[in-house]
């Protein structure tokens, strides 16, 4: 097969390694012909150009390609990745991300080429002031007709999507977004040994988060609960994996409360480190208000570690109360407490929620398994379009 992928930017987030992984696969392990277009990787979320590169996959930048809404610079880019499809050819353009779907639904709708567009997370969704979530709404109606498939990475965002109009449910087909977990099977470096170097004791009991200091992310909620949590569990350290924005009002917030000191902030970290810290971890928590499917969860899960979340979009097709975690009802501050200081008492709990975490979901969110059912989804948009 020959695929462009066009994501609006490769920085260090769930989407873009999604997409990235599936473009490695394709190339490496199918031997397709596959080219990626994206944005520049600016941002301090870090950047994933450079593993792209290194992989010698066929990496094409346009410049104007960018988060934002920008008239101009988005007329730009849809006139450069327009001309990148006619030079390239393609047999099918996949879309990530909501300003990326857009554009070039438009584009692959101009030159008549098959597309497949993956929901990593509703473009419409909660946060949004009203004119933006009804204007993206619109707009995933008006692109849905230029959309051969949608792949979501859980059956929420189909639900979401169906619910709001935007096409119907047999356009949609589910494909978690999937990862190398050899490293959540196996750690890289012994758990003891990560939790020495980031000042963490062997009895204390370590609650992490993985997640961009940014809104949405729901950090404040964790630092609300934490105060009541310390308290009641003297031993538990909390460590937050990520860098942002926020991170300097979240610093104060835990002076003003007296408990910074049993915070650790890791800060921004490649992914490559990622599975030495969740393994460094007794419990992972998210507490997100948005987010298609965090892939937190399942690295967490597969790393033997129980997960407390709070009850959005594809949160509970992996964190399953009594089995694998903690389903909490969204912005929750007492639950949250009481759910943590519960798991860190109880280290039987811990484990069997972990083992069978890993045991239900390992497989499903293996990268290739991922890959193959997407190659499946092209197949098929390709052979209705040929009949």
């Amino acid at each position: 097969m020959h695929i462009v992928h066009y994501i609006t930017r490769l920085i260090v987030g769930g989407a873009q390694e999604n997409t990235l992984s599936t473009v490695e696969d394709q190339h490496h392990l199918f031997g397709d012909r596959v080219t990626l277009i994206t944005g520049p990787g600016i941002g301090p979320e870090g950047s994933l150009e450079d593993r792209a590169r290194q992989g010698g996959l066929d990496l094409r930048i346009i410049n104007a390609s960018r988060r934002s809404i920008h008239p101009w610079r988005d007329w730009q880019t849809y006139r450069e990745l327009t001309r990148l499809l006619r030079e390239l050819k393609p047999d099918l353009l996949h879309t990530h991300s909501s300003k990326a779907g857009i554009i070039g639904r438009i584009a692959a709708s101009r030159l008549g080429l098959p597309c497949v567009h993956t929901v990593h997370g509703a473009a419409f969704h909660f946060g949004q002031s009203p004119f933006a979530y009804d204007l993206y709404r619109w707009l995933e109606q008006r692109a849905a007709p230029a959309t051969d498939k949608f792949i979501s990475v859980c059956d929420a965002m189909t639900e979401q999507y169906v619910q709001a109009e935007v096409a119907p449910r047999e356009k949609f087909v589910t494909v978690y977004s999937g990862f190398d977990v050899e490293p959540f099977l196996n750690p890289p470096r012994p758990p003891e040994v990560v939790r020495a170097e980031l000042g963490l004791k062997p009895d204390q009991i370590v609650i992490g988060k993985v997640a961009r200091l940014f809104p949405l992310k729901g950090h404040e909620f964790l630092i609300k609960a934490a105060k009541a949590v310390v308290q009641r569990c003297p031993n538990v350290r909390f460590l937050l994996v990520g860098d942002g924005i926020l991170r300097p009002q979240f610093e104060a917030e835990l002076d003003a409360s007296g408990i910074r000191d049993r915070f650790v902030f890791v800060g921004l970290v490649p992914p490559n480190r990622v599975p030495e810290l969740i393994h460094a971890m007794d419990i992972v928590v998210h507490t997100s208000v948005w987010e298609g499917l965090a892939r937190v969860l399942p690295q967490g899960l597969i790393a033997g570690k129980p997960v407390i979340s709070y009850d959005i979009d594809g949160a509970r097709e992996v964190v399953l109360s009594g089995r694998t975690g903690c389903l909490l009802p969204p912005r929750s501050i007492d639950e949250l407490s009481t759910a943590m200081c519960d798991l860190a008492g109880d280290a039987e709990r811990r484990r069997r929620y972990g083992e069978t975490g890993r045991a239900m979901f390992t497989d499903r969110f293996r990268h290739q398994t991922m890959t193959a059912q997407i190659r499946d989804v092209y197949s098929e948009v390709l052979k209705r379009r040929r009949n």
